[in-house]
């Protein structure tokens, strides 16, 4: 049984406390945030300790810690971590800048710890679904596709927006993340991107409780478009942005050589995904037999499945049968590789070619994900 910490008592925090419980090998048993009452709160709610970080990094009954603090403070946090000598897992995006990954390399290295990273969204029946399909050449190659994250910002339901719209999140680095991790782990490692990125309005306001009517900066590109191409030869056209009121495109799609695959939004587990042949017939692949396909709470009225926590509960397993797990570092830092590669591709008006690269994760079958479970 691994003990499990959590710094950073935010909204994300309710999600790993509520889910936690439903994987073998994991018990939370602390949390911790610079605002004690936060952490307090929380503590009170599920049952578990409060600390400050620096006790919670001193315990004895934690082996791993994770990290739920602001995009921007991500590197700081983790590498505090791995210094205290306990494994680190972080949500998206695990650092902002290559030099900060590789630090965080070295020190796991040396130390002899894992790093694991959100998204773990890609584990979910519906994407392992698409994954198997691909994998046994149901479209042939994938030639083309395209992938969209478009609404009109987080300042209408998010009580603290503010970070939204700070350098190092932004459309591109906040939702991003789950739809470029999805695409390599179902494609392979990105070459090189192209990009056009604005800011359309420099300040935002909130409309949602209790900060209503507050108006904050805008420091970060919210209108993203950009070009990916794959090392397979691929080139998806994902678009990320925060100044769209409504739109018609699907989630993800890829044209293959012999049909096109419609799948859904990354940012869930679960969800309906299409193959339609180049004969014109429509076929949906099963995904709720996996059981990280099956809905489990609901989202705007629909079923959804969410099994977040399922990324951790896999690099406790791997830990123990010494393999890697599969939501890595190496995938983590390719995926801010594109990511930030796209925000400069962006600023300079010119393609930019990937320096790192990743194996694909190996995939997660049904077997594989019923034995996380309790």
């Amino acid at each position: 049984m691994q003990g499990i910490g959590i710094i950073g008592c935010g909204n994300i925090s309710t999600a790993y406390l509520t889910l936690a419980p439903l994987f073998k090998g994991l018990e939370v048993r602390a949390v911790a945030d610079l605002n004690i009452e936060a952490a307090n709160a929380q503590a009170e709610k599920f049952g578990v300790r409060a600390h400050t970080v620096k006790d919670l990094l001193a315990a004895d009954d934690i082996d791993i810690v994770v990290n739920l603090t602001i995009p921007d403070a991500h590197f700081e946090v983790t590498r505090a971590i791995l210094q205290a000598g306990k494994h680190a897992y972080s949500e998206k995006p695990i650092v902002l800048t290559q030099a900060q990954g590789e630090e965080l390399r070295a020190l796991a290295t040396v130390q002899n710890l894992r790093i694991g990273s959100a998204p773990d969204t890609f584990l979910g029946g519906a994407h392992q679904a698409a994954r198997a399909a691909l994998d046994a050449g149901q479209i042939g190659d994938v030639v083309a596709g395209t992938a969209h994250v478009m609404s009109h910002g987080m300042e209408h339901w998010h009580p603290n927006p503010d970070f939204f719209f700070l350098p190092g999140a932004g459309p591109m680095l906040d939702i991003g993340p789950y739809y470029v991790t999805n695409l390599i782990q179902l494609l392979g490692p990105v070459r090189r991107v192209g990009a056009l990125a604005t800011t359309p309005a420099d300040t935002r306001t909130i409309l949602s409780e209790p900060r209503r009517g507050e108006i904050i900066p805008v420091k970060t590109p919210t209108n993203i478009h950009a070009l990916l191409e794959f090392q397979t030869g691929a080139s998806i056209t994902l678009s990320t942005s925060w100044d769209v009121w409504a739109h018609r495109h699907g989630h993800m799609e890829l044209y293959g050589t012999s049909g096109s695959m419609f799948l859904p939004d990354p940012n869930w587990f679960s969800g309906d995904v299409e193959i339609v042949s180049a004969e014109g017939e429509t076929t949906a692949l099963e995904t709720d037999t996996h059981p990280f396909g099956i809905p489990n709470q609901e989202n705007n009225g629909v079923a959804k499945a969410n099994y977040r926590t399922a990324g951790l509960a896999d690099m406790a397993a791997a830990m123990n049968a010494d393999r890697p797990h599969r939501c890595s570092l190496e995938l983590a830092l390719h995926a801010v590789d594109v990511m930030t590669s796209v925000l400069d591709a962006g600023e300079r008006g010119e393609m930019i070619t990937l320096n790192s690269t990743c194996a694909r994760p190996e995939p997660l079958t049904a077997d594989a994900a019923r034995a996380l479970l309790k």
